[in-house]
């Protein structure tokens, strides 16, 4: 195998690990605590609604902007990494 094919599939599975880590961030926050755990949340009392009700309606959505931002950030520093970044 060559040095380039090997740095390519290394470059892949690092950016796979990132999507697939940031994936299951999502699931939890969204489907997790939005829905599954809603009534383990349900007594702590957040801006006048329990904590299950906020990240059903707004902490999965912050928590979705946090992750592009964190992605972007990551797959710069990868890029920078195995020297594809635009430079």
């Amino acid at each position: 195998m060559s040095q380039h094919s090997e740095n390519a599939e290394k470059y892949w599975k690092a950016n796979l690990r990132l999507i697939i880590g940031s994936l299951c961030v999502w699931a939890f926050v969204s489907y997790g605590c939005g829905i599954l755990f809603r009534p383990l949340l349900s007594g702590i009392a957040v801006g006048g609604t329990d904590l299950g009700f906020w990240f059903a309606q707004q902490g999965s959505i912050l928590t979705f902007i946090v992750l592009i931002f964190f992605y972007a950030w990551r797959m710069n520093k990868l890029d920078k990494q195995f020297g594809l970044d635009e430079e």
